[in-house]
């Protein structure tokens, strides 16, 4: 049994997720202490609960641990089945963040097209929204063979929730590594200025601001206001047009939060990606393709625009169940590069 102390690097549910993901697609059990050791409130939340809950549905695995607020954990697993699942967090917590700890295993241990329905937050702090998914994680995925479907239901903002994604995980036979050392010029800057609850108003504001901004650096901006049903929340998200994937940066409204803080959060994402050129992928596509990419056929490497310790960690937790040359090279903060041998 691999032991892991869910304290070291970036100290939170990555490591968690990673773990379980791994487990499913290795077979090796694994105790994990110290559950989110790193965060002001450790241990086992609800949306790290259904991650547990959700891989061991998937493989029929034996748990000790699994409960709210626990920080210990031992998951021993069983062989992955496809098929029709439903996880339902019950509150705001990532409905993404359950999608990424088991689309893997399915999609490479499943013999059939698995659909997942997904309720909770689809835009949170701290997570991937659905629109980033669907545009950037998804690209990304696709270039290496894996094939997932998401559709937005309905949007479930903080702190309510309530928010729902379906999704379809194709199996796949096999994986293409990939070379990603340098992105084209980008074209344009597509975006989403939404409201869903609140005034119009707010989006007018948001995508006002970031069009100011971005225009003052010579890009072509189009961003589309649009009122949603449910909330209350806000998000902007700012598209670039450029290979080897759009990508997507996005902020979210809070209360008391000024429209323009939001619109600036964004294009600041997307300026200090753009400075880092040529590095071809943005911080937080790295350390969510890095997984797939050792299951991959062949070497692969890849330039981050930003090296963050959420991908140091996760490089850290795959090297305890998979024997892979990896390595990054390069300064937390800085860009750098990654190869898998």
């Amino acid at each position: 049994m691999i032991d892991l102390d869910g304290s070291f690097g970036e100290g939170g549910g990555q490591i968690l997720r990673t773990s379980l993901a791994l487990s499913l697609l290795t077979g090796q059990a694994f105790h994990l202490r110290n559950i989110r050791g790193g965060r002001a409130k450790p241990g086992l939340q609800p949306q790290h609960l259904m991650s547990v809950r959700a891989a061991a549905d998937v493989a029929k695995a034996q748990l000790r641990g699994a409960s709210r607020d626990s920080t210990d954990l031992v998951f021993e697993p069983g062989p992955v089945s496809s098929g029709s699942y439903h996880f339902a967090i019950g509150t705001a917590g990532a409905t993404g963040l359950v999608l990424h700890t088991v689309y893997l295993p399915l999609a490479l241990r499943g013999i059939e097209p698995s659909e997942l329905i997904l309720e909770g937050g689809t835009h949170v702090p701290a997570s991937p929204c659905f629109h980033f998914l669907d545009t950037t994680w998804r690209a990304y995925v696709d270039l290496l063979g894996i094939q997932v479907r998401l559709r937005l239901s309905r949007p479930g903002f903080y702190p309510r929730g309530g928010g729902r994604v379906d999704a379809t995980v194709q199996p796949s036979s096999r994986l293409k590594g990939m070379h990603l050392l340098e992105r084209g010029p980008p074209k344009t800057v597509r975006g989403i200025s939404a409201v869903a609850g609140l005034p119009v108003d707010i989006a007018r504001r948001q995508a006002r601001r970031a069009v100011h901004r971005l225009r003052e650096t010579g890009l072509d901006v189009d961003i589309r206001e649009e009122t949603w049903s449910g909330g209350p929340g806000t998000v902007l998200t700012l598209t670039l047009d450029a290979q080897p994937a759009s990508t997507m940066f996005f902020g979210l409204g809070a209360l008391g939060k000024r429209a323009e803080r939001v619109a600036d959060e964004v294009v600041d994402q997307l300026l200090d990606y753009l400075a880092a050129a040529p590095a071809a992928v943005d911080p937080h596509s790295a350390d969510q393709i890095v997984l797939p990419l050792v299951f991959a056929e062949g070497p692969s490497a890849f330039t981050v625009s930003e090296i963050t310790s959420h991908l140091l960690t996760n490089i850290a937790v795959i090297r305890q169940f998979i024997e892979r040359d990896m390595n990054c090279e390069g300064e937390e903060g800085r860009s750098g590069l990654v190869r898998i041998a």
